[in-house]
């Protein structure tokens, strides 16, 4: 998970992705990037850290130009820990491209080998991103054969990507002199939308980033969709792959995206409160309302969904633990014992501070938990759930019943 964004205006945009990367903070922690271009030159910073640590005044001044692309990253793929995998990544040829990439690929490892034993170009790192950007470069190389370059040109280079890679993957990249360009899988997996605000075109990977500067959002990318901004603002779209129907990752409902967005037509938060409306019904073919006190809130993008189950089963919501929101989103920070050690919330024991004391002590519980992918939920509900139930334990608490949010988002 990423957050990536992409502008072409009329005035300098430097600030205005800044703007839109502290508004995407939220989909990564570990690294942030902006390139910018003038004339045909790019100008680029990027570094390990959050947005408003990574760029200083000194860097901003350095970033000219009227168009531009930036990310916030949480590596899934390649080395977290590596500066070097920060993006932007950036080739040479064939025009000079930059690139910003959401997603993962599942055959990033083959196609390593690929590009360097029959398109004869290297790869430096770990991170599939710069295999994409690779691919993506030797595809539009074939595409325009040196020719001036025109949209169809660049949607035959994106079909010929989407006919070699797999997995998920929303991308905006920057062809120097030329344009804007942007396209998703072919499921859509990853989100993508378009805005605009007079002769500025934003595309970003959640709404709330376009809405925040602004913009007025217009609509998704479609999965398997092209588009293509030239450096006038005039924006050229292009299905480049069949249809193989919408299937979103149900984690951006559940956990990533903000609630205050609306992806592919669905509202975060709206798709969170149903959540709570189908678990409570599983609550209740399960557990009678009257053995519930409490119903607690586990992370805290949970909220929606535990308070939509505590109205429906009649039973009081309470925040039962406290987690110190300072240090950012625990769940994408690098490592487990990074994560385990800054980020474990701690339970409510001093009850004089919150109403109603008995909220734990003494009472039983019934905690709404996310429901996660396999590999997300087996550390979920091992060291994580096992720690806070033993938390909730030793607060006085002498049952607890843990449900997880599974519903379908519409």
């Amino acid at each position: 998970m990423c957050g990536i964004v992409g502008v072409v205006g009329d005035a300098p945009v430097n600030q205005l992705i800044y703007d839109a990367l502290l508004l995407l903070q939220h989909r990564g922690q570990d690294a942030a990037g902006i390139v910018t271009q003038q004339g045909r030159k790019f100008f680029m910073h990027k570094a390990k850290g959050m947005v408003r640590d990574v760029f200083r005044t000194r860097n901003m001044r350095a970033l000219p130009g009227n168009c531009g692309l930036g990310q916030v990253r949480y590596p899934t793929a390649g080395n977290a820990f590596s500066e070097e995998e920060a993006q932007p990544f950036y080739v040479n040829a064939p025009f000079g491209l930059v690139m910003v990439h959401n997603g993962n690929l599942t055959n990033a490892k083959a196609l390593k080998q690929e590009l360097f034993q029959t398109d004869h170009r290297h790869i430096n790192t770990e991170s599939d991103s710069e295999v994409l950007l690779n691919v993506l470069a030797h595809e539009l190389e074939k595409s325009t054969r040196g020719a001036e370059l025109r949209p169809e040109d660049v949607f035959a280079a994106v079909r010929g990507v989407h006919a070699r890679i797999k997995g998920s993957y929303a991308v905006i990249a920057l062809i120097a002199g030329h344009g804007l360009l942007a396209f998703r899988d072919p499921f859509g997996i990853r989100p993508l939308c378009l805005g605009r605000q007079g002769a500025s075109v934003m595309l970003a990977s959640e709404s709330v980033s376009l809405e925040g500067n602004g913009f007025v959002f217009e609509r998704d990318i479609a999965p398997g969709e092209a588009v293509f901004v030239d450096l006038q603002g005039q924006v050229h779209r292009e299905a480049c792959a069949p249809a193989r129907g919408h299937h979103p990752c149900i984690f951006e409902y559940v956990y990533l995206a903000r609630p205050d967005s609306v992806l592919d037509g669905i509202s975060v938060y709206q798709a969170r409160l149903n959540m709570g409306v189908t678990l409570a019904k599983r609550v209740v073919s399960a557990v009678p309302p009257n053995e519930i006190d409490v119903v607690i809130p586990i992370p805290e993008s949970s909220r929606p969904s535990a308070m939509e189950l505590a109205q429906l089963i009649g039973r009081p919501y309470r925040e039962g633990f406290v987690k110190n929101r300072y240090v950012g989103r625990t769940f994408i920070m690098p490592g487990q014992a990074v994560r385990k050690k800054i980020g474990a919330p701690k339970a409510q024991r001093h009850w004089q501070r919150i109403p109603r004391s008995q909220c734990v002590a003494g009472g039983r519980l019934h905690r709404a938990w996310h429901h996660q992918p396999r590999n997300c939920a087996n550390g979920a509900r091992g060291r994580c759930a096992q720690g806070l139930l033993g938390q909730c334990r030793a607060a006085g608490a002498f049952s607890q019943r843990l449900r997880h949010r599974h519903a379908h988002a519409r």
